[in-house]
């Protein structure tokens, strides 16, 4: 069963592994000649020579999957033993995915800082590129699928606690209307797979898993980052040909600025992509260059989190001592992985070319900062431009700093109560987090503000101010109580959690009753606050 991962509809697999840490698999026939698990077991047992003689595209109905997107323009690595080893000059190496030797359980389906000398770790397989009846196409991945040659002394597999993690937190971000990549479908075995959660020498047994992700493409800036540090120019100048010409439609393939062009969509999308992480407290944990997608997406969730009390310092991954990835320094750090992309193409400009590029960088922080305004006002319900609303927002940060009030139901709440609750400080128990505001002793002045700033709102009325407001700030958001309460139940093969989360969270904005009997809008209980989250996975 486990032959083929996750992919429960699947073929037999040619797989492909790239310098980015993650294998790219052919599709070899159709799954329909397998009625039975062992039936296919048994008609591909491991025939590699028959899988080769196969077509490299297979058609499902009314989609297909395909490698030759990569395998006609990019260089394969001739050695095809599965070994850890320095690969260079290919972008991807013929694999095959470790099976689980366990039975394996079906969980969950959705609908649909310095050079490290290595990019990422080595544990997942690309698929290949489905493409829908409607011509969409998407990059499949399984993680956790076994060792590659880019694995480093990892094992290749992931656990299930933070597959769970990774399962939830991609959708919930998606339903937030964030970028993001997804989560197909997330299966887990009884293998054995130990790991040493929080670096502290307790290493401890868990369960192995298996997430099936997709997303438009899963390049990202150390994927152009490494063949520029290992000199290997030709074939960083192929890649990201590549990536312009599959990614970039806009781009003239022809234009000899076309490397700046890029640069240009990729700084101004990444300072709109972290505006929007920030407009709902969202801390990705490890902002380094292997986890910053080229599409500027949200990728790789590990040590994410959402943050409870509004604290610009908050930091999810606890193996961060240095706090160089906390909340309040995602901007920064965006910034400094640009100027790693920004030195990754730097052999393939010319020299005015060079310092147009420069200009480019530095306009990432006006970029960033006009976005994170734009986000901000529209959670505050304000219509139009006013010279004090930098102001009004930076006021309600600092008080809600102060008083550690919680940020999503700060927001939340503002948009649900009425302009004459807030005008006589009336703040009802039910808006719990206003109440923890309220006690600040600039609260009432911060009101005064707010309230003729919302008198100037052209047509405005308190309804339409509500609906609008309740459509941007939501009421859900995976909390790391909720996603640890799961995955701590999903450990004793109780995935109930798992489900209703994954049913809350694709409807953020609306209140659910099954939602408000699970606590999801209160205030999080006392052990919240004890949670740690690493990078071990």
């Amino acid at each position: 069963m486990s032959r083929y991962g996750v992919a429960l509809a699947f073929p037999i697999w040619l797989m492909l592994v790239c310098q980015s840490g993650c294998c790219l698999v052919d599709s070899i026939t159709a799954a329909s000649g397998f009625s039975h698990v062992h039936d296919y077991i048994n008609k591909s047992s491991w025939d590699q020579d028959y899988c080769e003689r196969k077509r490299k595209v297979s058609h499902f109905g009314g989609w297909r999957l395909s490698t030759e997107k990569f395998t006609a323009t990019l260089p394969i690595d001739h050695i095809q033993e599965n070994y850890i080893r320095e690969v260079r000059d290919v972008i991807f190496s013929f694999v095959y995915p470790a099976p689980f030797k366990s039975r394996v359980l079906l969980v969950a389906v959705s609908k649909f800082g310095s050079w490290a000398g290595q990019l990422g770790d080595g544990r997942a397989h690309l698929i290949g590129v489905y493409t829908n009846r409607f011509g969409d196409s998407w990059e499949l991945q399984l993680k956790g699928s076994g060792r590659t040659p880019y694995s480093r002394n990892g094992d290749g597999r992931a656990v299930l606690h933070s597959s769970v993690r990774e399962f939830l937190g991609s959708e919930a971000m998606h339903y937030l209307g964030i970028p993001t990549s997804r989560a197909a479908s997330l299966v887990v075995s009884d293998d054995e797979v130990w790991r040493d959660r929080f670096y502290n020498g307790n290493v401890k047994k868990e369960r192995g898993a298996i997430v099936l992700r997709v997303a438009k493409s899963w390049f990202r800036i150390g994927s152009l980052e490494i063949l520029a540090h290992s000199g290997e120019l030709d074939l960083l100048r192929m890649l990201l040909d590549h990536i312009i010409d599959e990614h970039f439609p806009s781009i003239d393939m022809n234009d000899s600025n076309r490397y700046l062009a890029f640069f240009s969509r990729v700084v101004s999308e990444t300072a709109g992509l972290i505006a929007l992480w920030m407009s709902v407290g969202f801390a990705h944990g490890v902002c380094n260059t292997d986890n910053f997608s080229l599409l500027a997406i949200t990728i790789d969730y590990g040590p994410f989190g959402f943050m409870d009390s509004y604290d610009p310092d908050f930091v999810p991954n606890t193996s961060d001592d240095e706090r160089r990835y906390k909340i309040g320094n995602q901007a920064n750090v965006g910034l400094f992985n640009l100027n790693k992309l920004l030195q990754a193409l730097d052999p393939l400009l010319a020299p005015r070319q060079k310092q147009l590029a420069s200009q480019i960088l530095g306009e990432y922080p006006e970029q960033y900062y006009k976005r994170f305004t734009e986000l901000f006002k529209a959670k505050l319900g304000l219509l139009g431009d006013n010279e004090n609303d930098n102001y009004l927002i930076a006021f309600l940060l600092k008080l809600m700093e102060d008083t550690k009030a919680d940020f999503t139901m700060t927001f939340r709440e503002l948009s649900e109560i009425s302009e004459d609750q807030l005008k006589s400080i009336s703040i009802p128990k039910e808006f719990w987090a206003l109440q923890d505001v309220a006690k600040h002793k600039l609260f009432s002045s911060w009101v005064v503000l707010y309230l003729l700033r919302l008198k100037r709102n052209p047509g405005d009325s308190d309804s339409k101010r509500n609906k609008r407001m309740t459509s941007i700030n939501p009421r859900y958001v995976l909390r790391n109580w909720m996603a640890e309460s799961a995955a701590q139940k999903a450990e004793r093969n109780d995935f109930s959690e798992v489900h209703l989360l994954q049913q809350v969270l694709q409807h953020p904005f609306q209140r659910q009753a099954m939602a408000e009997r699970a606590g999801y809008a209160q205030r999080p209980p006392a052990w919240a606050k004890d949670i740690k989250v690493s990078c071990s996975s």
